[in-house]
């Protein structure tokens, strides 16, 4: 039996308020501990999205009552709301910019609404951005900049790690991650069918609306680079972003991919495969977290693995709402046994024991 320490999720859609037919704070953390994560920090791009004290509590209210793991939510930069996401840093996961295309109140038209956010956010906290290519390299220029801590959120691409390698040899601080299917999956595949073949099976080609997702699969070239700078790669974040199969199966299907309770089981065939190690795991979704956004200890909490379990991996048997995942029928081995969060039971042998409102605020430990 594997014990491993509560595991950290830093980039969660939680889809509370507003898309709660996809997951929400009841859902999303019962998925969480079945994949042997304790702690999660939510995306504010919800609906309506949280970039303001009204919209903060709108969220934390619902986590309060529904959560199962413990948690923090992010707030979103907007063109006009700096002063007010600062006031409000000691509250909130860290802040998010999206500084490629995104709607509404969080949209960012160009540069110079990035300045106020870069200035006034307090630099004990992140910022956190979804920046693709050359808006990743502006963003990185900003760190330089300002002198201040900025991670990059889910990179899936040669030229982003070589950049990010380089920015961190020359002390910038810059931070990133990467998710497990732009480790896995590659632009083509078709995330529909089972693999008909062990991990990590050959893949279908051709599109399907169950293959977008932001940013985009990319090329063997790029998976290729991420796996040959795992050093550069600071987290893994599962980007967990659930839409219903009628939305991903439908004429204008929404990027997203579920991944809470799939990504340990695929990192740990990946260390059967000799491509990862156990430390790396624990560094990278529990050590560098941790230090990254700042976040608090949890006493008492560790997590069981069976090693030697194996299984495939099927969404219906899984605790997320959407009731579907890219990894279907994917052969895996390892998986979650029991999870104890401050000293409790919260989930043993495929049941969730924590009960709604367990979960804790981690900016109010």
């Amino acid at each position: 039996m594997l014990k491993l320490p509560g595991l950290i999720d830093p980039h969660v859609h939680v889809r509370e308020p507003g898309q709660t037919h996809k997951e929400d704070w009841d859902t999303a953390t019962q998925a969480a501990l079945a994949g042997g994560i304790t702690m999660i920090l939510a995306m504010p791009n919800t609906k309506p999205p949280i970039f303001d004290a009204s919209t903060l509590d709108l969220a934390l209210d619902s986590a309060k009552q529904k959560a199962r793991c413990d948690y923090a939510q992010y707030v979103g930069a907007g063109p006009n709301n700096a002063d007010k996401v600062a006031s409000l840093a000691d509250k909130a996961a860290g802040l998010k910019m999206y500084l490629d295309s995104t709607f509404g109140e969080l949209r960012l038209d160009d540069m110079t609404l990035w300045v106020p956010h870069f200035e006034k956010y307090p630099k004990q906290y992140p910022i956190v951005v979804h920046a693709e290519s050359r808006s990743m390299a502006a963003a990185i220029l900003f760190a330089a900049i300002y002198d201040r801590p900025v991670h990059i959120a889910h990179v899936s691409l040669k030229e982003e790690i070589l950049l990010i390698k380089a920015a961190k040899e020359r002390g910038i601080k810059v931070t990133c991650e990467v998710c497990p299917h732009h480790l896995f999956l590659m632009e083509g595949d078709v995330p529909l069918s089972p693999s008909p073949s062990a991990f990590p099976g050959i893949r279908e080609r051709g599109k399907s609306g169950r293959a977008e997702v932001r940013p985009r699969l990319a090329t063997q070239e790029d998976v290729d680079a991420l796996w040959q700078n795992l050093d550069v790669i600071d987290c893994f974040a599962t980007d967990h972003a659930p839409h219903t199969l009628e939305e991903k199966d439908s004429e204008n299907p929404p990027p997203g991919f579920p991944g809470l309770e799939t990504a340990l089981p695929l990192w740990l065939t990946a260390v059967k495969d000799g491509r990862l190690t156990v430390d790396d795991i624990i560094s990278k979704m529990y050590v560098n977290p941790k230090k990254i956004f700042n976040l608090p200890e949890q006493a008492d909490t560790f997590v069981e693995v069976d090693e030697n379990a194996k299984y495939e991996i099927k969404a219906a048997n899984q605790f997320t709402r959407c009731g579907w995942t890219p990894f279907e029928g994917w052969k895996v081995k390892g998986r979650v046994t029991r999870v104890v969060l401050r000293g409790r039971e919260a989930f043993k042998d495929g049941k969730v024991l924590s009960e709604k409102g367990f979960g804790r605020n981690v900016r109010e430990y």
